[in-house]
């Protein structure tokens, strides 16, 4: 077993670090764009007199570093190779190393920079889930649209939660029933709602999931809709404010919205198997960012607590200083190596199903979907306490905003939330553990392979 990053693969980040340095911190540090990073963080990338929605020159920087990254061969690393993407046979592991290099960094880590800013979910390396779905599930004419989501003309939300249904997605209040629209053609109706639409400020669609038949509670029935943003009946009715600000985060209404068949993205009454297309990809690679997060907190409180002096001695000489830390350290070197571990073996089974001709998606949630969960949950978790333990060892420093560790625990703190609740995610370990719905383990009681 070989624990090394592979040279090709670190000869990248070698080369992602250079152009940072060379392109993306200049354009930070240059016209008080960093603002937008120091302890003016939240005031000045929120507009508080306007619903506390994204300020304009915020989400113009973002777009300006997405281009120059762009154009310099990086933002498209992971996207299908007909779109400029590398087609890396191990794009998986690739992927989770990036994003752990990115966060981690002492210089531009956190998920608080320029080159990777966590709370847009912005980064110089996309990680764009739509661009996915649509290159598997869209028709010849939604296929146009990826080019437009790759140049940001083409942004959509994800409208699966709702007002009163987050994890139990199965149970929507949302429905859509045929109809003959006026032009004579077949389309549907759609009423219902959506909650934690993020990005709606500047949204052109809103990709809408509802019960085309079956009853609640069952997978089969659902399906996935690209309904535009300005299509009469779609009404954003707030926009919730949350523990990290600016807020894009809405609740939408929609009633009697029609639009044509030709909206349904994949197939009738399968719009679950979309939502899942992405799912253990994006939780595996936050977990990367989280566990690198994590790592960027140990560092920084390692290195205070050696040079702060109190009563004479270092900081660190304090075992009430160490051993929390050494806990912290410990905890994310095991999760580091069960990220790249679990990553190398998704790029496997993604390597067998296309052999067999096959998506992979369900190969990878039968055979890795409790590894998965494993990292997903525990990683957004050690980072929030690491972020918690930076602000302790760095003290009145460490609570003020001067220092990033108080933003790094408030949007982590979402993701304990977001990417499948943590009790979600635990639920599905579970299942492997115990052996039950389904999973490899089911009826052989066995726990998961060491």
């Amino acid at each position: 077993m070989n624990f090394e990053l592979p040279q090709d693969l670190q000869a990248y980040l070698d080369k992602i670090d250079a152009f940072i340095q060379s392109t993306i911190l200049p354009l930070q540090k240059r016209d008080d764009n960093n603002r937008f990073f120091d302890h003016r963080r939240e005031a000045s990338r929120t507009q508080w007199d306007k619903g506390g929605l994204p300020a304009p020159e915020w989400d113009a920087l973002l777009a300006r570093a997405r281009s120059l990254a762009d154009q310099s061969g990086f933002l498209r690393f992971a996207f299908p190779v007909e779109y400029g993407g590398s087609g890396h046979p191990t794009q998986n592991l690739w992927m989770c190393a990036i994003r752990y290099f990115l966060a981690s960094n002492p210089e531009y880590g956190g998920g608080v920079s320029l080159a990777n800013d966590l709370q847009n979910e912005h980064s110089i390396i996309a990680n764009n889930p739509f661009v996915i779905m649509l290159h598997h599930y869209g028709s010849a004419e939604q296929k146009k649209l990826i080019s437009q989501a790759i140049a940001g003309e083409f942004r959509c939300t994800f409208g699966l939660t709702e007002i009163h249904h987050g994890s139990d997605a199965t149970h929507l209040d949302t429905t859509a029933k045929p109809v003959t629209l006026a032009d004579g053609t077949p389309g549907y109706e759609i009423d219902g709602n959506k909650k934690w639409q993020t990005g709606t400020h500047v949204a052109t669609h809103h990709l809408i999931f509802a019960r085309t038949s079956g009853r609640a509670g069952s997978a089969k029935g659902i399906t996935a809709f690209i309904v535009p943003h300005d299509a009469p009946g779609v009404c954003v009715e707030s926009y919730e404010w949350t523990l990290n600000m600016p807020t894009d985060h809405a609740t939408i209404t929609l009633t009697k919205v029609l639009v044509p068949a030709t909206a349904i993205l994949g197939a009738l009454d399968n719009g679950l198997s979309i939502a899942q297309t992405f799912t253990h990809e994006n939780r595996i690679r936050q977990a990367a960012s989280s566990c690198g997060a994590a790592k960027y907190c140990i560092d920084a409180s390692v290195a205070y607590a050696n040079a702060r002096s109190v009563f004479g001695k270092p900081l660190s000489a304090n075992q009430a200083i160490q051993w929390p830390l050494v806990e912290l350290a410990t905890q994310h070197e095991m999760l580091r190596l069960l990220i790249l571990r679990t990553a190398t073996e998704m790029d496997a089974v993604e390597a067998r199903c296309a052999a067999e001709g096959k998506p992979p998606w369900v190969a990878i949630e039968k055979e890795l979907g409790g590894r998965i969960g494993m990292c997903n949950y525990y990683a957004n978790r050690l980072c929030c306490e690491a972020a918690d333990r930076a602000i302790q060892v760095h003290g009145g420093m460490g609570y003020s905003r001067h220092l990033p560790f108080e933003h790094i625990w408030r949007h982590f703190r979402r993701y304990r939330i977001t990417e499948g609740s943590e009790e979600v995610q635990m639920r599905r370990v579970a299942a492997e553990l115990f052996g039950y719905k389904g999973s490899p383990s089911q009826g052989k009681g066995k726990g998961p392979r060491l």
